[in-house]
C-alpha cells in the first residue's frame, strides 16, 4: 500500500522516458489509447466548457482531451508533471495548472466543472485519498456534469484475513476496489451509472472504470456493472493497427 507521501516521492523522482509515453506502449502510443480506448468510453461527456483532469502525468490523455474543452485544469500532486505539462501546452490559453495535496481539490469552485477525468494513475492512490477526491468530485461538478475515473480494483482480491490471493505486479492500491468507489460516491451525493472492471497487463480484473454523475443527474440510472476480461485486447488490436499505419 503507497501513501500520498510515497507516490508523491516515487513519481517525483521517477525520470519520465519519453514523457511518460512509455505507458501507452501496449496500444502503440497515447493517440491509439486516447481514440481507441479513452474516447469512445469518455465521448457522450464531450465537448466539454470545463473540464478536470485529475493527475495528468506529462499530459500524454491532456494532448487529446484539450481539445473537447473550452477550459481544462489540471491538478497532480507532483509539482514536476505540472511544471512538464505547463512547458508542453504553453500558449494554449484553455488551460490552467495547480499542485495539490494529494486528496482535496480547494482551487476549484463549486458546481463548476462539466467533467472529472483521470486516467491510469489513481489506480496507484489508496483508499483514504479516493474516498477524499469523491466527496470532492460532488463538490465541484454542475448539476449535470459527469466524471470518469480509472481507479483500482485490487481489493476484490484479498482473503477473509485481509491478505492479497494474487501479485500486486502493477503497484495497483489494495484499499480500492469497484463496489467501494461506487459506496463512496453515494455517500457524497453522486451516483455510478456504469463500471466497467478490466483486466490490465495479465488475467485479473485488477482496474475499473468508473463513470458517475450528480445523484440528482438527469443522467442517474441504475448502475451497469461489466466485467471486462478481454480489456487487454484492445490494446493488442491497436498496437497492430499502430504498427500497420502509423508513420514515422
Amino acid at each position: 500500500m503507497a501513501t500520498i507521501e510515497q507516490n508523491l516521492t516515487r513519481y517525483a523522482k521517477y525520470n519520465w522516458p519519453a514523457g511518460g509515453e512509455g505507458w501507452s506502449s501496449a496500444w502503440g502510443g497515447s493517440e491509439y489509447l486516447w481514440c481507441g480506448t479513452i474516447q469512445p468510453r469518455v465521448q457522450h461527456f464531450l465537448p466539454a466548457k470545463s473540464a478536470l483532469e485529475l493527475a495528468p502525468g506529462y499530459g500524454r490523455c491532456t494532448e487529446f482531451l484539450r481539445n473537447f474543452c473550452e477550459r481544462l485544469t489540471l491538478v497532480d500532486l507532483v509539482e514536476k508533471c505540472i511544471s512538464a505539462c505547463r512547458e508542453r501546452f504553453a500558449g494554449d490559453k484553455r488551460l490552467s495548472y495547480y499542485v495539490n495535496d494529494g486528496k482535496t481539490l480547494p482551487m476549484i469552485a463549486a458546481g463548476s466543472v462539466d467533467l472529472v477525468f483521470s486516467w491510469d494513475s489513481l489506480v496507484h492512490v489508496e483508499s483514504e485519498a479516493v474516498r477524499s477526491y469523491v466527496a470532492e468530485f460532488a463538490r465541484i461538478l454542475k448539476p449535470d456534469g459527469a466524471g470518469l475515473v480509472h481507479h483500482s480494483n485490487l481489493a476484490c482480491f484479498k482473503d477473509a484475513s485481509g491478505t492479497l490471493t494474487i501479485p500486486n505486479q502493477h503497484l495497483r492500491a489494495e484499499s480500492v476496489s469497484a463496489a467501494l468507489f461506487e459506496n463512496w460516491c453515494r455517500e457524497s451525493g453522486l451516483a455510478c451509472v456504469a463500471q466497467e472492471i478490466i483486466n490490465w497487463g495479465g488475467p485479473h480484473l485488477i482496474d475499473c472504470i468508473s463513470v458517475f454523475v450528480p445523484a440528482k443527474s438527469a443522467r442517474v440510472r441504475p448502475n451497469r456493472v461489466i466485467e471486462n476480461a478481454d480489456f487487454m485486447l484492445e490494446a493488442t488490436h491497436f498496437r497492430k493497427l499502430a504498427a500497420d499505419y502509423k508513420l514515422a
